[in-house]
């Protein structure tokens, strides 16, 4: 795809001339336009010279974005170089915004200083008798002279409004600018006219005729369009700053390891695989991955996530984020246009650059605007002097049609909304592809989940330690667990060496001496010596092999699974020792995710090749009904085309599996932790890896396709109300008349208002529920109820799963209303019905494995 920066543009009927141009060359396959960015996107293979030329052909400029200056030429056809890609284009667009407004800022001041002038001698001193000087007060051709006088210098100071009108014309695409140039030249050419007329005339009768000239109006209408200019920059402007906001994240400098020495360079100039260093303080300025080093970092900028993230060895860094604590040694991975940062700030650059679907219906109305609105002027003109009107009241009035129409409105519509929608977005780490993206994703009927990585973390991690009591104690069989396993690369040996390590450090015991006679059987299990004793971990078939397992151990090992965890049996010497369980925790916002969607009345699927038993038990965990399990990621594909028969599918995945079932879905949603594979294959990438961005996304879409249909609708109000009104169809039955001056201010405001209602948006919460779910508020009794409570310290929580063990049970004694559990706190928040033993909460938990350390 190409990208042009377009010049020239000044309404919808502009961007739709051009996007007409270029798309009807051969080799164009598709071409979108943006009023508000003054942008283009081309897909095909037509050359960036054919593409400038048919832009130039259409009366307006050209300059294509790119990183290298090979093939560049001067003049139009000039390719944009910059160090940062995107971000040097929406920079330097950045600053021409601002040179504009300035520019519009100061043609205002001198228009409004010589407007103030003209309305003192024009209605000042004939309407309410304002002193003038004596070579004024009865010479009325001196007045009619001074008025064209000043008149001439706001025409020259807008003349920009001329120009590019007549341009629009002589190219046979009339625009905004055209309808102001003829309404405003059409008063001051039939002003001069009068003015010549009235030097024939006797020096009594010329003061008559100073009420036929309309040079005043003239001005007005010049100058309240700048005024409505100005504000429509400033209020674009406003658009932009979630994306300004991201460049400004940029990181100017470096500091790379060269022979052995720091050495500070511009951040553009860092190569994949320099070694880095970054200080507390100081931001990332690329991607990479910890040498050397600890430290707690901060990402909020980028996913939207206030809770600082611990990295050590190993860990991956992204730029633009902040090394709060601690001397952190990295190595480059991704630099330039390849960071992390320099792709969401592409992402939200396209997706406001593009156009959505709904705009399809305004592009077809502005593409013939403004010609009609000049044949409805002329029309107008026509009538009225045939009704027995004066050539100057129907002028008046054919004036009033072409100044009050406003074709900017219907243009602002849609890119304004898509610009602000994707900047909340970006803020809160939901990165929209494409404006369809933005606009679609409020639309889906069924979301698919996968499990692995979207709903779980994607760890395995230790939930549950069930010791032998007649064999050894947990410690003890933490300690056989240790040895066993840390020789193992098996990521759920991995998973249990670590939880035991930990765990024996916090209680301040040794961990046991290495295995030796280490045998590791692929899917089964392992064998070694431990202190002179024959040890075995593995399934409960590999260990049947060597011992008989008592039938409650069994059924034991057969409830665990039953709730989605891998039991691993521990023997030595041929006694079984106990069980460890181990399973893929769920992340500690998926319930809720889940929760919200089904409340926003989407069916929710989980769709996953892992064993349904564990499928199954997660699904229910997290409070889905549906499960597709046990499929292939060819076959995850084929179970959302037959969704798709159902209605609109958005499926939700992490990994290189879902990419296939990510394109097939008509929204594809990637968790931003996830392969690259499958953040390209999606067209919404939710960067801070929660699920509930996925509810939080769907709610963004919907409030900004209801803010362009409200932008249309009151764009299109506008000019089906304005544009009538102007004409004089309210004269004869209701006596309304518009002044051309009032229908030159509305016409100001219409953009203005269209840009300020897009900018709502920003004050939209994405995560409040209120805006999601269906109301369900409890009765005011039930909120004065005065509640009881009682908090418990409990031990040996590890996870979400361990949580819902802990609530379930507790909620099951009659006495308790609701129990608030923590493993992360080691806490337990009870709600109480009515009073309770201390020894009977103790007992209850402790009969679960855990340890109560206190109750309050």
């Amino acid at each position: 795809m190409k990208q042009f920066d377009i010049t020239g543009m000044s309404c919808a009927a502009c961007s739709a001339r051009v996007e007409k141009a270029v798309g009807s060359l051969d080799k164009v396959d598709k071409c979108t336009v943006n009023l508000l960015t003054n942008s283009m996107n081309v897909e095909g293979e037509a050359s960036w010279q054919e593409i400038v030329a048919a832009v130039e052909g259409a009366g307006y400029g050209a300059t294509m974005r790119g990183t290298t200056a090979s093939g560049g030429t001067s003049g139009a056809g000039q390719m944009v170089v910059g160090d940062s890609g995107v971000s040097g284009a929406t920079n330097a667009k950045a600053s021409s915004g601002m040179a504009e407004k300035a520019l519009l800022f100061k043609r205002l001041v001198s228009s409004l200083i010589i407007l103030v002038l003209l309305m003192y001698f024009s209605m000042g001193h004939s309407m309410f008798g304002w002193p003038v000087p004596a070579f004024f007060e009865k010479n009325a051709l001196a007045q009619g002279l001074l008025q064209l006088l000043l008149t001439t210098i706001v025409m020259v100071i807008n003349q920009k409004f001329f120009v590019s009108g007549w341009k629009g014309l002589w190219h046979k695409s009339p625009n905004m600018d055209t309808l102001v140039a003829l309404g405003a030249g059409a008063a001051y050419i039939y002003s001069v006219v009068v003015l010549f007329q009235m030097t024939g005339l006797p020096m009594e009768e010329m003061h008559g005729h100073l009420h036929d000239l309309y040079f005043e109006s003239a001005a007005m209408i010049l100058t309240l369009i700048t005024v409505g200019k100005l504000l429509e920059a400033g209020a674009k402007g406003k658009t932009t700053d979630a994306l300004k906001e991201l460049m400004m994240l940029t990181p100017l400098t470096a500091t790379v390891v060269r022979d052995d020495k720091e050495v500070v360079i511009p951040a553009q100039e860092v190569q994949v695989g320099d070694v880095f260093v970054v200080r507390s303080g100081e931001s990332f300025a690329v991607d990479g991955v910890i040498l050397e080093g600890n430290g707690v970092v901060d990402e909020s900028a980028l996913t939207g996530e206030s809770i600082p993230v611990e990295k050590s060895q190993g860990d991956k860094v992204t730029s633009a984020t902040i090394n709060l604590t601690g001397f952190l040694k990295c190595k480059a991975v991704s630099v330039g246009q390849d960071t992390t940062l320099a792709k969401i700030i592409q992402m939200v650059n396209d997706a406001a650059s593009g156009k959505a679907p709904i705009a399809k219906m305004a592009d077809k109305v502005s593409g013939v605007f403004v010609p009609i609105v000049m044949g409805i002027a002329v029309v107008t003109l026509i009538c009225w002097l045939l009704a027995g009107a004066s050539f100057g009241y129907a002028l008046a009035r054919g004036i009033s049609v072409l100044v009050i129409s406003c074709p900017c409105a219907l243009g602002l519509a849609t890119p304004v909304a898509i610009m602000v929608g994707t900047g909340v977005g970006a803020k809160h780490g939901i990165m929209f592809k494409t404006a369809e993206a933005l606009e679609e994703a409020g639309r889906v009927d069924i979301v698919v989940l996968d499990k692995t990585g979207t709903i779980t973390s994607g760890k395995m991690s230790v939930t549950d330690v069930v010791a032998c009591e007649e064999a050894c104690t947990a410690s003890e069989l933490l300690q056989l667990a240790y040895a066993l396993e840390k020789p193992s690369s098996h990521p759920i040996a991995k998973a249990v060496a670590q939880y035991a390590e930990e765990q024996l450090l916090a209680k301040g015991q040794q961990t046991p001496q290495q295995v030796a006679d280490f045998e590791n059987y692929a899917g089964l299990g392992v064998k070694g010596t431990v202190n002179g004793k024959n040890c075995i971990s593995g399934n409960l078939a590999f260990i049947s092999e060597h011992i008989s397992v008592e039938e409650k151990w069994r059924k034991l090992g057969d409830a665990l699974a039953d709730e989605g965890k891998t039991p691993i049996y521990f023997v030595q010497d041929n006694l079984l020792q106990g069980i460890l369980s181990v399973a893929d925790t769920v992340k500690p916002d998926s319930f809720e995710a889940v929760q919200q969607l089904q409340k926003m009345g989407k069916k929710v699927v989980m769709l996953t090749g892992d064993h349904p038993r564990t499928a199954k038990a997660i699904a229910a965990y997290v409070g889905i009904e549906e499960v597709i399990a046990g499929v292939l990621p060819e076959g995850k594909e084929q179970a959302v085309a037959r969704l798709q028969e159902q209605g609109k599918v958005a499926m939700v995945g992490d990994g290189i599996n879902d990419a296939p079932a990510l394109t097939r879905a008509d929204m594809g949603i990637a968790i931003g932790a996830g392969t690259d594979v499958a953040m390209e294959a999606a067209q919404i990438v939710l960067a801070k890896s929660s699920l509930l961005d996925v509810p939080a996304a769907i709610r963004l879409s919907r409030q900004t396709l209801r803010n362009i249909k409200q932008n249309l609708f009151w764009a299109f109000f506008y000019n089906m109300v304005g544009i009538p009104l102007a004409a004089g169809v309210f004269v004869p039955v209701l006596g309304w008349e518009l002044n051309p001056m009032f229908g030159a201010a509305a016409m100001s405001l219409s953009s203005f208002c269209v840009v300020s209602n897009a900018l709502r948006l920003n004050l939209f919460k994405v995560y409040n529920k209120k805006n999601a779910t269906i109301e369900n508020q409890q009765p005011e009794e039930a909120k004065e109820e005065i509640e009881m409570t009682k908090t418990m310290v409990i031990e040996g929580m590890m996870c979400g799963h361990c949580e819902a063990r802990v609530k379930k049970v507790l909620e099951a004694l009659e006495q308790v209303q609701e129990a608030k559990v923590s493993h992360t706190e080691g806490t337990a928040i009870l709600t109480l019905a009515a009073e309770i033993d201390d020894e009977m909460l103790k007992k209850t938990i402790e009969d679960q494995g855990y340890e109560v350390k206190g109750i309050s």
